[in-house]
């Protein structure tokens, strides 16, 4: 979708935020989980505790940033602007990918 009109931007952001941001989510939340060598029950109650977070985190960050992003920031340079608040936005993920979950098992 080219272009920086008003109702292109907010398709774009739109798209980015409500179709894919969810399904990242679950992605990255997935491969820390499987990678980490846990149960697909840890997998479902870090994603009932924390995707929400995630989701509405990256809704503060990127629909502002991507809306300045499209409707602004020259395309030779959207690559540099999204790469330095992505790095503050990866801090944010690293915390709440590695927050303790309960995972509902009592410890004795």
């Amino acid at each position: 979708m080219p272009g920086t009109k008003p109702v292109t931007v907010a398709s774009k952001v739109a798209i980015d935020q409500f179709f894919w941001n969810p399904i990242f989510g679950c992605m990255f939340f997935s491969y820390l989980n499987f990678t980490e060598g846990k149960s697909i029950e840890t997998l479902k109650n870090k994603l009932q505790s924390d995707l929400k977070t995630a989701v509405m985190g990256s809704w503060a960050v990127w629909i502002p940033a991507h809306t300045v992003n499209f409707a602004f920031i020259p395309p030779s340079q959207r690559l540099l602007y999204i790469n330095t608040i992505q790095i503050g936005y990866n801090v944010f993920l690293s915390f709440l990918g590695n927050k303790k979950v309960d995972d509902g098992e009592k410890k004795e």
